[in-house]
């Protein structure tokens, strides 16, 4: 399968083409749900870019820091990245993690806001079903680079997996779950629920509400497909994903539940 094309001496990633379209989609919504509550949805379209920037370097640090087991077998841990500058920039190669993708662009918005003394929760409510969108399109990108798949399966549905990309220990085996779609359905699912919630009980929610009810939704089904991913960042023999996820599900659900006892 090709991973991209080349434009004279410039080769275009598929990967990055669908990261990019999935980012000009999640922007369309988010400046869609800013008009429908009487936002500028310019305030979007200006601050796409340093959003973008913030995503990127936290879902590469996130990557640098939690290196898979494959990875780490062929000498590229923590300190690899730490010694070797050039190749910790080198995002093109591959490795980004989403939570980081999520805590950087969270951080750019609250800068932006700040400077802009506008409220962050609201925009972050704004941003929330966007950003689930985003991540069911950029999804995809993994099937392109065949990778982030699951456990071998005899599913109709498994993934053809080429044998250069199959993950150490598993060379024997073809097909493969494909949690890359497992994921990107349950973000779409995510945000139909977010836009329904926003829409459904507007005078009800807080600002903010949303954005949690987010980082509930998605941990718990990051989670869950945990159980079926290959090749997961290890520390101390606990999944690294997994154990935040659990812990970002159960302290926003606390965070949800208190606000609204408060307001009571």
């Amino acid at each position: 399968m090709p991973v991209g094309f080349n434009i004279g001496p410039l080769f275009v990633r598929f990967y990055g083409i669908i990261l990019m379209l999935g980012a000009i989609a999640a922007a369309w919504l988010a400046a869609y749900q800013a008009r429908r509550r009487g936002q500028d949805a310019e305030f979007v379209w200006d601050g796409l870019t340093w959003v973008l920037i913030g995503g990127v370097i936290g879902a590469r640090l996130w990557h640098i820091f939690t290196p898979p087991p494959s990875m780490v077998a062929q000498g590229i841990t923590v300190e690899y990245y730490l010694t070797h500058p050039l190749d910790a920039l080198a995002i093109w190669r591959g490795g980004l993690g989403i939570p980081g993708a999520v805590i950087g662009g969270a951080l750019a918005l609250f800068i932006i806001c700040r400077k802009r003394k506008t409220s962050f929760a609201l925009w972050a409510d704004i941003v929330a079903p966007a950003l689930a969108l985003g991540q069911a399109i950029g999804r995809w990108g993994n099937f392109v680079n065949q990778e982030l798949y699951g456990l071998p399966t005899d599913l109709r549905w498994g993934i053809f997996i080429e044998p250069t990309y199959r993950v150490p220990g598993y060379e024997q085996f073809t097909h493969f779950h494909p949690t890359f779609l497992y994921e990107s359905l349950w973000n779409f699912a995510n945000m139909a629920l977010l836009l329904w919630l926003g829409k459904k009980y507007a005078e009800r929610l807080i600002a903010g509400d949303l954005m949690l009810i987010y980082l509930i939704a998605y941990p718990v089904g990051r989670f869950l497909l945990e159980f079926l991913r290959l090749d997961s960042a290890q520390v101390a023999g606990i999944n690294t994903n997994q154990a935040i996820m659990a812990g970002a599900a159960v302290v926003s659900a606390l965070t949800l539940l208190w606000r609204h006892r408060m307001i009571k």
